[in-house]
């Protein structure tokens, strides 16, 4: 028998997701878990800050910090491209497993939590997720603009702020 302990946990968020892009719509469902994915970027980012010991990342700690932060969930982030400009990441394995299938409003854990982190550290971001494991896609691209540009603004993604 399968359940135990990762599995429930996986299958609770996912029929939590689904249950809210039912009741109150997709764009709603997505709004709520951001709200969450915020929670958790706060969170993260203070812990990774504290073993760094430092009070802002670098861009390179910040790429370093994305992948190990999904790495200890068992996700497979790679870095595929890295400069001032952005941070592209692509990944083979959600940390949902097969329970994201079909649930994209879940991705928003994945753009609050780059997004926050990322912005408090180097006080701009743009989150888009070109590609994902939840429609299907077989891996995700995530895209994490760190400055506005013509190619950034014509994306379609979320935007988040340093608050001082």
């Amino acid at each position: 028998m399968p359940l135990e302990r990762d599995l429930f946990l996986r299958t609770l968020i996912r029929e939590l997701a689904g249950v809210l892009e039912e009741i109150v719509g997709y764009n709603e469902a997505a709004g709520y878990i951001s709200l969450v994915g915020k929670n958790i970027g706060d969170w993260a980012n203070a812990l990774y800050k504290e073993e760094l010991g430092v009070s802002r990342l670098t861009l390179e700690q910040l790429a370093a910090v994305l992948v190990d932060f999904k790495a200890r969930i068992q996700g497979e982030f790679t870095i595929t491209e890295l400069n001032e400009s952005r941070i592209v990441l692509t990944n083979t394995a959600c940390p949902f497993g097969d329970k994201v299938l079909n649930r994209s409003s879940m991705c928003m854990m994945t753009s609050n939590v780059f997004g926050l982190i990322s912005s408090e550290n180097l006080g701009y971001a743009k989150v888009v997720i070109e590609k994902s494991i939840a429609h299907g896609d077989g891996c995700c691209r995530v895209i994490i603009y760190l400055t506005s540009t013509a190619e950034s603004e014509a994306a379609e993604g979320r935007e988040y702020f340093r608050v001082d």
